[in-house]
């Protein structure tokens, strides 16, 4: 257990660093191939609900993907972390300024008071963050367990989506029991299905 622990631990250190080395204007050009394949990805099209996270840091720049996504009217939801329960809460917004503010991590999240929760139930798509993934679908994020036992409660039907540049993408993630695995990663360069 310590052996896949400390395997983990090295991954994220590795794939966080090569994220963090790509230049600001390469990551713009990655993120914007990124959102077309999404935006011209048929479960994208045909989503009526699109669970979105907002980004931080070096992770592919999702802002510019909620805002038109609300342009063309998706209903979008953005996720909210509950730290004394410890899971994530999605709530709908309406305006990608209003309505989110600084939150866990000072990651953007929903402002509770401005927003209405989202029931699981109804999201066609999440995008689910992650640091690596590899293309059986295994995914690493960064050992804090929310979206691990986030995934559980979406509905079987809705579609476990990542989004990632192509260096994030590695030979095989080390899985534990927990560890919840995604259907699709959606890379610069491609589409992959989870094998």
């Amino acid at each position: 257990m310590q052996d896949l622990k400390a395997k983990k631990a090295e991954i994220r250190r590795r794939i966080l660093a090569q994220r963090e080395a790509i230049p600001d204007d390469d990551r713009y050009q990655k993120s914007k191939a990124i959102r077309d394949r999404l935006f011209h990805f048929a479960n994208f099209i045909e989503a009526r609900i699109v669970l979105f996270y907002a980004s931080f840091g070096s992770e592919v720049a999702t802002g510019e993907m909620i805002r038109n996504a609300l342009q063309i009217n998706k209903i979008v939801a953005l996720p909210f972390i509950d730290q004394k329960e410890k899971k994530i809460v999605p709530y709908k917004i309406d305006n990608f300024e209003r309505d989110v503010q600084p939150g866990y991590r000072g990651i953007l999240e929903p402002i509770p008071q401005r927003c209405k929760i989202m029931p699981v139930e109804h999201i066609n798509l999440a995008i689910i963050p992650g640091i690596a993934f590899d293309e059986r679908g295994g995914r690493l994020g960064h050992g804090t367990g929310f979206y691990d036992r986030f995934i559980p409660v979406l509905d079987v039907t809705t579609r476990k989506v990542a989004l990632a540049f192509e260096s994030q993408i590695v030979r095989q993630i080390p899985m534990e029991p927990h560890d919840r695995f995604i259907d699709i990663i959606i890379t610069e360069d491609r589409i992959i299905y989870k094998i």
